[in-house]
This record gives C-alpha cells, sequence and structure tokens, in this order.
C-alpha cells in the first residue's frame, strides 16, 4: 500500500486479528452463511488485513457483501457443483456464491489436480466478488507448488483510447514456494491502481496520482487532484506512451482465460455473473523442488541485498513488504480507520452478535 493509502497513526484503531475475525465469521453466519463458508470468507478477508492489502480487507469490502447478501445478489449459502471434468482441468458454478468461499475450495481442486497430473487448472463462473487474488494463489505455497489465481472483477477499465470502460479491474496473482527467504507473492489489477484504492483515496481525503484515472469520457487525467465525482479507470500504464496497451491486454488475457473460456462471455456481456481462474503447478513435475527453491533463495535473497537508488532505503520483492507487515500486525494489531470499526459496532449490534471490539 502506498503511504497516502494508510490510516494515520494518529486516528488508527487497533483491533487484534482473532477479533475481527470472529467478528466477520459471526457477521456471515447471521446473515445465512454456514459455519465453513462462514469461516473461509473471513480467511480470505484478514489475509488482506493482516499483510496490508487494506484495499480488499474487511474495511472496503463488508459493507458491499453484506448489501449484496440482503438485496439477494450474493448467495451467503451456496451449493457449488463441478459441471465439467478431466484429469487436470475443471468447471465450477458457483451457485452465485462469493470467491471468497468458492476460491479457497476451487484452489485446492487445482491443488489435487496438480498432485495427481503435475498441473491443474480450474475455472469458476456463476460467482461473486472473491477477495485479494493473492490469498488464493498463496494456498499452493504450502504444497510445494507455483499457484495463479485471477478473476473478471469491477467493469470499470477504459480500454487504450476508448470513451467507456469495457474491460475489468481483472487482478492476477501468482505464489512462488522459497526455502528460507519469504515467498515470492505478486498480487495486483490490470488496471493503473486497484479500484478499491480510488474508494480509500475518498474515505482519507487524498489526492489520486497523474494516471490513475481518467475522465467519464475517457481522457486520462494527468495532473494530482481529489477524486472527481465522476470517472473511468485507466490500465496499467495510464497512457499509450508509457505502456497502457500492456495494462489493458493483460486484463482482457484475464477475462479471456476466466470468463470466456468458462462458458460466461466477456465481463462486459457475462451470462453468469463473476467468473474466476486457478492454476496450481507441481515444481518437482518439472524440475528437482531442493534445486528450485534453492534457486528461489537465490534469486530473491538477491533482489532484496539489490543497493537501493538514491532517496529509496531498499528494494522489495513482491510479498516481502506483506510478510514483514503480516509479523507487525499479528503483534500489534491490525490498524482500521474509526468510522470502519463503528460501523462494525452498529452492525453487529443490529445482528445480536457479542461484540469484542475496541470502545471508541
Amino acid at each position: 500500500m502506498l503511504e497516502r493509502f494508510k490510516v494515520p497513526d494518529e486516528i488508527a484503531v487497533h483491533v487484534d486479528f482473532q477479533d475481527m475475525h470472529t467478528a466477520v465469521t459471526q457477521v456471515f453466519i447471521a446473515l445465512g452463511s454456514s459455519k465453513d463458508d462462514a469461516v473461509r470468507c473471513a480467511n480470505t478477508l484478514m489475509y488482506a488485513d493482516v499483510r496490508g492489502i487494506d484495499s480488499h480487507g474487511v474495511s472496503n469490502m463488508m459493507r458491499f457483501y453484506v448489501d449484496g447478501i440482503r438485496s439477494g445478489g450474493i448467495n451467503p449459502s451456496p451449493t457449488w457443483s463441478i459441471v465439467r471434468e478431466s484429469a487436470a482441468v475443471a468447471t465450477i458454478d458457483c451457485d452465485r456464491g462469493l470467491g471468497l468461499t468458492i476460491g479457497p475450495v476451487a484452489m485446492d481442486l487445482a491443488i489435487e489436480k496438480a498432485r495427481e497430473c503435475g498441473i491443474g487448472s480450474v475455472v469458476a463462473t456463476n460467482g461473486r466478488h472473491f477477495g485479494a487474488a493473492a490469498f488464493h494463489a498463496h494456498r499452493a505455497i504450502e504444497h510445494d507448488m507455483i499457484g495463479i489465481s485471477m478473476t473478471v472483477g469491477g467493469l470499470q477499465v477504459a480500454p487504450t483510447f476508448a470513451s467507456k470502460p469495457l474491460v475489468g479491474l481483472n487482478p492476477l496473482a501468482v505464489a512462488a514456494p522459497s526455502k528460507s527467504q519469504p515467498p515470492f507473492v505478486f498480487d495486483a489489477s490490470m488496471s493503473s491502481v486497484a479500484g478499491n484504492k480510488i474508494r480509500l483515496a475518498r474515505r482519507l481525503g487524498v489526492n489520486i496520482l497523474p494516471g490513475w484515472i481518467g475522465t467519464a469520457e475517457g481522457v486520462p487525467i494527468m495532473e494530482e487532484q481529489p477524486v472527481p465525482d465522476d470517472f473511468v479507470m485507466l490500465p496499467t500504464g495510464g497512457t499509450r506512451e508509457i505502456g497502457s496497451h500492456k495494462g489493458y491486454s493483460l486484463a482482457m488475457m484475464v477475462d479471456i482465460l476466466s470468463g470466456v473460456l468458462s462458458g460466461s462471455g466477456p465481463g462486459f456481456a457475462t451470462r453468469q455473473g463473476v467468473s474466476h481462474h486457478f492454476l496450481a503447478y507441481r515444481v518437482d513435475a518439472f524440475t528437482d523442488l531442493n534445486i528450485f527453491k534453492d534457486d528461489m533463495d537465490s534469486y530473491l535473497e538477491e533482489i532484496r541485498s539489490c543497493p537501493p537508488a538514491p532517496g529509496h532505503d531498499r528494494v522489495f520483492y513482491a510479498g516481502l513488504q506483506a510478510h514483514e507487515t503480516e509479523i507487525i500486525r499479528r503483534r500489534e494489531g491490525i490498524p482500521y480507520h474509526p468510522e470502519v470499526v463503528e460501523w462494525f459496532h452498529g452492525l453487529l449490534e443490529e445482528l445480536g452478535i457479542v461484540d469484542s471490539l475496541p470502545v471508541l
């Protein structure tokens, strides 16, 4: 997370990981989820919060999920099913369930298929939002596999030179195991910045930076300014001159491998809600596992020990800062905006749930 998106220390309310996990689990149960589904939902959201992916944790997503369940758009107790399957691949119908709970199941199925075949690939359709992509990809690491996850989400991105949004934010995550170094865990939307971060910017009253968004007509906004009322997201790269065609094409790739491949069609014309794709590669099916992990350690250690450029303290790789953040937040609590904690107090009281969150 960029510094501008972090809750200022002077107002942050630190909440114990387990206390918030319990509250989120109980909210989903009260809204109709089974205990197993509720726990998986909480696991996915709290993974984001404890690792500093605040745009995809409870502060930004719970209101959306609660409203979606209450309106009937989200099925809180889905009966998912496998509708196509062969040795290494499968297609799942999510029954309008959140990817927060179906995603871990689908990723585990991909892992099981990779255990047998060396590689496993599962697409899921008729679903809803699946949280931080990294959570699902990360599940493969403990099985000595490389994990990949992606989803079609948030139809907010205008293609390069376009005047209206036709592709999704479409995040992609890749996680690879190592031996002694924190693992490589990459997670990014194919937009210039995650859509939820614009929501965070509004809440915190901070400006957006050049190249993040465009006007309602698709013209890139190239000056720092407050978030306008109407806008479109720009692809990664922002403008054609600095590579927006790459981000936009990668977003299309995610859409093709998730929505089109699952039979739902592209995101702007989906026939069955949100679609996802999960991949698992069993490392020892391709090469010696110890050699791979030793090479990963050498690679990651070389990256983090690289002398920083002037004006910077150190060099990171994807997953390193999240790993360090998790250590701190499990010890000191997760910093939330007071508005978020206040909202939870109200919801827990409304639902008749015991409230163990800090009193403001």
